[in-house]
């Protein structure tokens, strides 16, 4: 018999960044989330009602390191988009701020568009339209 677990939907998600600092200034400065908890080495932004927490490095992680969306673990992150005009003014504030984006594309797959990013540690997210 299966688990069946019942849930109504992610609670959180951490990321492991190599730079504290530099990633805090990307999520809060450059992106506008607001930061609602913070530690030593953590702080926390809600995207929508899901908590996002981001940690600084520790001993064990590897030097000059950046995010693999090929290897097992993480691909990307999402986003929801409802108004397709919210899209375009994001797409074209990464571009002002000078964030490596690839523009608005449409997903073959649900045929819906989006505009995927990184941030400093190449993170991949997207913000998606729903």
């Amino acid at each position: 018999m299966s688990i069946q677990i019942k849930t109504p939907g992610v609670h959180h998600v951490t990321l492991r960044v190599t730079d504290y600092q530099r990633s805090k200034d990307f999520y809060t400065d450059v992106l506008g989330f607001d930061i609602a908890l913070e530690q030593p080495n953590l702080f926390i932004f809600f995207a929508g009602s899901t908590a996002i927490a981001v940690r600084g490095p520790e001993n064990e992680t590897p030097k000059n390191d950046t995010f693999n969306p090929f290897r097992v673990g993480l691909d990307h992150l999402a986003l929801a988009c409802e108004d397709p005009e919210e899209l375009k003014r994001v797409a074209a504030e990464l571009d002002r701020a000078g964030i490596e984006n690839t523009g608005i594309k449409t997903d073959e797959t649900l045929n819906k568009k989006y505009v995927a990013f990184k941030d400093p540690d190449r993170i991949s997210w997207e913000y998606y339209m729903v």
